[in-house]
């Protein structure tokens, strides 16, 4: 193999990658090469607290559409209560916040968070000609781009720009703690680690994945995934193209190391007692990979099922209960751990609901909703401008959005990442002012 066929030791001793843990099944190239080039033990580079370039951003989706008048509470006004006689949420029982709004009674982690000073509420936060698809309005949020024009995430132009140059991005600096990374984190050059469960990043020669050239293809589009390192060690056939031979190569190696990395810092043990939900699962795991200072930047993590057409009250009840704990429970390991002064927390979901409930005890797909903030270093309380619920202000029977969600977006690139904003969102938005001095 030429010198070409390999990534170069100045590209993985800048990704810090090492064969530390290797199965007896990794190809023996693979091993030779990294064996060869890996650093001292010790030597590699680490995120370390309190150093401003290497701060983390979690993004935390709330999939499905998430009903933002049930979660942030509008109490003092009649007009939720008319729109919503068997949905709204009883004025007792709202945990107030201010003299306008509360949380829903099960989130009483987030009221805690609020009171603490590390809580933001951005009000309203929605794009131009809102779509009520699941699909479009998620492609909207992931692309940053409401023209369709992008065609690459948010995030993925995020590394792209941050990472370009001669030294290519460790892919361990983006992580997806799900089955397949989202196209918010898929840029032109840079693509993330996605898993579901640590221990499914694994060489394992006998598993054998049907569909191995969708497997490739995956790899040339997008980011190495479970069935990916799996299927990684299959033999090729003598027909295929070297370039692709080569490009399998560099990228398993790539996928084996940074997998080795991940689950070390993944069977670290912690003290931090986490609810037993998915997404308090997948939080947990991101906390152990910040404290083993893994070079990550920014982590993202999913919680389906807020597409409540139906029966709302119970689900969305369970959804908040498990959302708020697992989030409140992450803040608390990070606190205890000296971490959080650089771990900040962003929440999103694809739109909101209608301001009237329907027939069946539920609501539908709506536009405008809140977003959330949380850290050490954010402006705590409420940013944005409030949604009316006049009858004639309404959008389709929608909140009006009143805050582009790309403005928060500037606010966390600019002020928290430190990236150039326009390089990214095609323009300089006019941010929004969510941090202190940072």
């Amino acid at each position: 193999m030429n010198n070409t066929s390999i990534a170069t030791r100045r590209e993985l001793l800048h990704r810090g990658l090492t064969m530390v843990g290797a199965a007896s099944t990794v190809p023996a190239f693979l091993q030779r090469t990294a064996l060869a080039v890996a650093p001292e033990e010790g030597a590699m580079l680490r995120s370390r607290p309190g150093v401003p370039d290497e701060r983390v951003l979690v993004i935390v989706q709330m999939a499905g559409g998430n009903d933002g008048l049930n979660t942030v509470v509008p109490f003092a006004n009649d007009l939720y209560y008319e729109h919503r006689p068997r949905l709204a949420i009883d004025r007792n029982d709202v945990l107030k916040i201010n003299d306008r709004y509360g949380f829903h009674p099960v989130m009483s982690g987030f009221r805690e968070l609020y009171d603490d000073g590390l809580l933001s509420v951005v009000e309203g936060v929605g794009y131009p000609n809102p779509n009520r698809s699941h699909f479009k309005s998620m492609d909207v949020w992931h692309t940053a781009s409401p023209d369709g024009r992008e065609h690459t995430g948010w995030i993925g132009r995020y590394f792209d720009n941050a990472c370009g140059g001669e030294d290519a991005c460790d892919p361990k600096t983006g992580v997806a703690v799900m089955k397949e990374a989202p196209l918010a984190m898929r840029g032109k050059a840079y693509q993330p680690v996605a898993f579901q469960r640590p221990d499914a990043l694994s060489w394992n020669g006998a598993q054998a994945i049907k569909g191995r050239g969708r497997n490739r293809r995956q790899m040339r589009s997008g980011a190495p995934t479970e069935e990916v390192f799996a299927s990684l060690n299959e033999p090729m056939a003598d027909h295929e193209a070297m370039d692709e031979v080569d490009f399998l190569r560099r990228t398993a190696m790539d996928a084996r190391l940074s997998a080795a990395d991940i689950q070390k810092a993944a069977r670290m043990n912690s003290n931090a007692e986490y609810p037993g939900n998915p997404l308090a699962g997948a939080l947990q795991t991101v906390a152990r990979m910040i404290h083993a200072e893994m070079p990550t930047r920014i982590y993202y993590v999913s919680q389906g099922g807020y597409d409540t057409h139906s029966g709302q009250l119970n689900r969305h009840q369970q959804l908040l209960t498990q959302f708020s704990g697992a989030v409140k429970s992450f803040v608390d390991d990070l606190n205890a751990s000296g971490h959080l002064d650089r771990v900040t927390i962003m929440t999103f979901s694809e739109f909101g609901r209608r301001v009237s409930e329907n027939a069946s005890a539920g609501t539908d797909h709506g536009e405008a909703a809140p977003m959330f903030v949380i850290g050490k270093h954010i402006q705590p309380g409420f940013h944005g401008k409030a949604c009316s619920l006049e009858h004639d202000k309404l959008h389709r029977g929608d909140l009006a959005w009143t805050t582009d969600f790309r403005r928060v977006y500037g606010s966390v690139l600019k002020d928290w990442m430190g990236a150039d904003v326009p390089a990214i969102l095609g323009k300089n938005v006019d941010s929004l002012k969510l941090f202190a001095k940072v």
